[in-house]
């Protein structure tokens, strides 16, 4: 990620920890807050409990599963749902530690008249940082809350669309995760469900109105295609990168451009139906001092209406 969690620039952190480590000699490190056994044993542990899950749980009947994974991976569709993603990023920072970003992104849809439904998206980040620089420590906690108001029309038409603003919160309880600014801006999203296929794109750009100005200015985009295509028995493959541009930054450290993608498939825990999936990411285009590749296991807890 460009800033973790829209937070501190690791670039300008790593910039930041090579002039010291010129002008002072040898940084003695320290201890890392996320050692890497236990947060490779933690990766591991998920990954079978999620190989697990996939094999145990039953799926629903087939026409139900491929209605319910439509409507999950559609983000304004009018449908409760709890989305518990978890990010895990190895080699951050200049000693290439690890770190693990929890998000839980409940969504909203609310009928405001016959023909407009106004769909809330909520972003709420946990993060565990590793050192990100000579005195810049590693720590645990909660993150800037993102909140998104999607306008979109009752009547679906071939392409399903939602407007509005995005206002980022500075909750975070760390400086290091978070900006400490009042951020607003555009949101848009669209998509496309054509047989097998749905596709689609969410992008959003966010600038800082309001903090402290001795933290810097945010202006910074988030773009997340996804292309979904649906098998049977509820599986589906998947590929839903979050492309981030930092438009303060010179542009050899502004783009961060992962690419892959993964399997998912609707289960059910009793009658809860749940959309689960795991995608793996390269990052193509980054910043110095951020990660190479990255993990993504989500699991969305789905509220249909009877």
């Amino acid at each position: 990620m460009e800033r973790f969690q829209n937070g501190v620039d690791l670039t300008e952190l790593w910039k930041i920890s090579k002039v010291r480590k010129t002008k002072e000699g040898m940084v003695r490190s320290v201890k890392p807050l996320v050692g890497r056994p236990g947060f490779r044993l933690a990766f591991w542990i998920m990954l079978v409990a999620m190989s697990a899950l996939f094999r145990a749980v039953l799926p629903a009947c087939a026409q139900e599963s491929s209605d319910m994974a439509k409507q999950a991976q559609n983000p304004i569709a009018r449908l409760i749902s709890v989305p518990i993603e978890n990010d895990f990023n190895p080699h951050t920072g200049p000693d290439k530690e690890d770190s693990y970003v929890l998000q839980m992104k409940p969504v909203v849809p609310m009928k405001l008249s016959d023909d407009w439904n106004l769909i809330t998206r909520t972003v709420i980040p946990v993060a565990q940082v590793p050192d990100l620089a000579p005195g810049v420590n590693g720590t645990t906690g909660l993150g800037d809350i993102q909140t998104s108001l999607f306008l979109s029309p009752t009547k679906v038409g071939p392409v399903i669309w939602g407007a509005g603003p995005v206002i980022s919160f500075p909750t975070a309880t760390q400086d290091i995760l978070g900006t400490k600014k009042l951020s607003v801006g555009p949101t848009v999203v669209a998509l496309r469900s054509q047989g097998h296929w749905l596709f689609g794109t969410l992008v959003q750009n966010l600038f800082s109105v309001a903090g402290p100005k001795e933290r810097a200015d945010v202006n910074q985009m988030l773009m997340q295609p996804f292309v979904n295509y649906n098998l049977r028995k509820g599986w589906y493959l998947v590929s839903s990168p979050i492309i981030t541009a930092n438009w303060e930054m010179n542009s050899d450290k502004r783009w961060t451009v992962p690419v892959g993608g993964g399997v998912g498939r609707i289960v059910h825990f009793g009658k809860q139906p749940v959309n689960m999936y795991t995608q793996f990411f390269r990052n193509a285009e980054r910043p110095v001092g951020t990660t190479s590749w990255s993990a993504r296991f989500q699991m969305q807890f789905l509220f249909p209406k009877r």
